[in-house]
C-alpha cells in the first residue's frame, strides 16, 4: 500500500476495528479513528502515534448524518483527503425473534447497516472528486448463512453484503472499489467471555479447528485497502477457517 493513504476506520477504538487501524497504519496509512467513545478513541489514537504513525481521534454516532459528514469535514480539513473506508462499527442485541423487541431489531439495523450507508454517501462525496477510493464493510459469516437468536444481526449484515455490491457497481467509473470482509468466529473480548462448553460447540463447526483472531480480518483489509486489489469490486472475502463455503 502506498504510504500515507487517508484512511476512516469506525468502531475503532476496539477489537477487530483498532487491529485494521493498527495493522494500515503499518503499512503507512495515515488513520482517522471513529467511535462514540472519546477516551478510548484517544487511547487507540495513542498506541497508533507511540508506533510513529499519524492519527487523528473523532468521536462520533456513524447513524447520525451530521456526526458523519463532519468525521469527513475532520479528515479532509486535517489531511486534505481520504482515499481508505473501513465500515466497521457494528453491534448486536440477541434474542429469539419472538422476543425481540422493535428498540433491539432498530438499533442494531442502524447502527450495523444505516451506518454504513451514512458513510459510504460521505466518502463517494470526497473519493469521486478525488477519483479513487477503496471501500471495505465488515460483514459477517452469519450475513451468509443465518444464525438462530440474531435475526436483527443477521438481516444488517446480509444486507450491508447487498449495500457492498450496489455501491460497486455505482462507484466503479470512479475508480472506487467497495467490497466487504465476512469474518467467520472471531476471538475477541465477546468470544471470550463465552463458556468453555460453548467455545468447544463454535470450533467444532470451523474446519480449521481453531477461532480466527482480529489481526486475520485486519489482514484481509489490508490487501483489499491495497492497489494489488486495484481489480477487485464488489467482492466478498470471507475469512472464517472454512466454516461457510
Amino acid at each position: 500500500m502506498p504510504k500515507e493513504k487517508i484512511a476512516v476506520v469506525t468502531g475503532a477504538s476496539r477489537g477487530i476495528g483498532r487491529s485494521i487501524a493498527l495493522a494500515l497504519a503499518a503499512k503507512g496509512a495515515i488513520i482517522v479513528a471513529v467511535d462514540m467513545d472519546r477516551a478510548s478513541t484517544e487511547a487507540v489514537v495513542a498506541e497508533l502515534q507511540a508506533t510513529g504513525a499519524r492519527a487523528l481521534a473523532v468521536v462520533g454516532n456513524v447513524t447520525v448524518t451530521a456526526d458523519v459528514e463532519n468525521m469527513f469535514e475532520m479528515a479532509t480539513e486535517a489531511f486534505g483527503r481520504v482515499d481508505i473506508l473501513v465500515n466497521n462499527a457494528g453491534i448486536t442485541r440477541d434474542g429469539l425473534l419472538m422476543r425481540m423487541k422493535d428498540e433491539d431489531w432498530d438499533a442494531v439495523l442502524n447502527v450495523n447497516l444505516k451506518g454504513a450507508f451514512l458513510c459510504a454517501r460521505a466518502a463517494f462525496k470526497v473519493m469521486s472528486k478525488q477519483r479513487y477510493g477503496r471501500i471495505i464493510n465488515i460483514a459477517s459469516v452469519v450475513g451468509q448463512m443465518g444464525n438462530a437468536g440474531q435475526a436483527n444481526y443477521c438481516a444488517s449484515k446480509a444486507g450491508l453484503i447487498g449495500l457492498t455490491k450496489s455501491n460497486a457497481r455505482e462507484m466503479a467509473k470512479r475508480s472506487i472499489t467497495v467490497n466487504a470482509v465476512a469474518p467467520g468466529f472471531i476471538a475477541t473480548a465477546m468470544t471470550d467471555a463465552l463458556s468453555d462448553k460453548v467455545r468447544t460447540e463454535l470450533t467444532a463447526q470451523i474446519p480449521l479447528e481453531r477461532l480466527g483472531s482480529a489481526d486475520d480480518i485486519a489482514n484481509a483489509v489490508v490487501f483489499l485497502a491495497s492497489e494489488s486489489a486495484g481489480y477487485i469490486t464488489g467482492h466478498v472475502l470471507s475469512v472464517n477457517g472454512g466454516m461457510y463455503m
